[in-house]
């Protein structure tokens, strides 16, 4: 595998200076990661088109973007990837809205060749889709043994639009599904959060599909208010600083979910994935070196699952909600990653609105909020 980086902005343009020079027609997937405004310029997608004429390109907005061990913003990163023994394939679909997300996933899963198939990539808008129905989706009409990583696109902090690369063109509504075929690739993952647990457990008795009503019989919105008190104000985005712990009845371990917007009419909170009437949920807050341990040690399942195989290419995928916990000291959390891998993988990656993967290796693949989510893959 060889695997080329550059990143562009504003100031200076692409860097390095050689970066873009010279047309290669043997890259077979180039990653794109950018600002909501970036992503969309159709200058700078041209220039990655016409350097790399038959990759495929795969990329999204972001709430912020990783290369090597810097988090920018404003920017757009690119890493060009040519495998050795893999070859792969991409699928495109558009989400007319949350409720279409089994769907959406389902008819991506069945329309990508399974023959072959090891991985699959997504990337999803990250505000109009029920993230859990749509990695329910895939995995309902994939192969058992095939892996799921990715995450939801983000806007910073904004909520207002998110965009998905199809056709050399960024746009909102859309999921894009990259396949990875191969004998010999191996493949790591791995996600963590590191936060804390407090208040009271609270029984959701009222949701429908991503959208939260009431718990404990009550508003939910309204005892979320009160729990967040000043910080209430600023929400939907200051809803990052306190997730929610999920957990069902039948489990002990939870899922971690964020609030993607509020509804002050219906007094309801509308989360990136799944809120079961019947389960727990519990409020979460910070805590710093866990946080930076979490990402180690998403990090180090990671490169365990590639068993002894040195990483070439590690996409994080983190997010947002740590990076506004992590402020100036968000680059710990990379480098954190970096004195894991080695000094050699390849680093890419984005701050999202929502992380797919399993836990583990061998575990079922969940969507996540507040995790840093890790795929290494190696050829070597």
């Amino acid at each position: 595998m060889n695997v080329e980086q550059a990143y562009w902005t504003r100031s200076n343009g692409w860097r390095p200076d050689t970066a873009l020079k010279t047309p290669d027609p043997e890259v077979q997937w180039v990653l794109v990661f950018g600002s909501t405004e970036n992503i969309g310029n159709v200058d700078r997608m041209a220039e990655i088109r016409t350097t790399y004429p038959n990759a495929i390109l795969s990329g999204c907005s972001t709430a912020g973007e990783i290369h090597d061990v810097a988090v920018l913003d404003d920017s757009l990163t690119l890493t060009a990837i040519r495998f050795r023994d893999t070859e792969i394939k991409s699928v495109y679909q558009k989400i007319n809205n949350a409720a279409d997300s089994f769907h959406c996933g389902a008819q991506l899963a069945e329309t990508m060749p399974h023959e072959g198939l090891r991985h699959v990539f997504v990337l999803s808008d990250g505000l109009n889709v029920n993230g859990s129905e749509l990695v329910a989706g895939l995995t309902a009409h994939l192969p058992a043994e095939v892996t799921i990583t990715g995450g939801l696109s983000g806007d910073d902090g904004r909520f207002e639009t998110t965009q998905i690369i199809h056709d050399d063109r960024a746009g909102s509504n859309g999921v894009s599904l990259v396949g990875l075929y191969s004998k010999t690739l191996k493949i790591g993952y791995g996600s963590l959060g590191g936060w804390d647990s407090f208040g009271p457990e609270r029984l959701i008795t009222r949701a429908d599909g991503n959208v939260l009503y009431e718990m404990d019989g009550k508003s939910a919105l309204e005892l979320y208010k009160q729990y967040l008190g000043e910080h209430a104000k600023g929400l939907p985005g200051t809803g990052l600083l306190f997730p929610l712990s999920l957990r069902a009845g039948d489990r002990e371990d939870g899922v971690v979910r964020t609030i993607l917007a509020v509804d002050e009419e219906n007094q309801s909170m509308i989360f990136a994935g799944e809120m079961p009437e019947g389960s727990y949920a519990r409020l979460m807050k910070s805590n710093f070196n866990r946080l930076v341990d979490g990402a180690m040690g998403a990090a180090d399942t990671s490169v365990q699952a590639i068993k002894g195989s040195e990483p070439e290419l590690a996409i994080c995928i983190s997010c947002v909600g740590r990076k506004m916990v992590l402020k100036q000291r968000v680059e710990e959390e990379i480098e954190a990653v970096r004195e894991t891998l080695g000094p050699n993988a390849a680093i890419t990656g984005f701050y999202s609105y929502g992380e797919i993967s399993p836990f583990t290796p061998n575990a079922k693949c969940e969507l996540h909020n507040q995790t840093m989510t890790i795929t290494t893959l190696s050829e070597a």
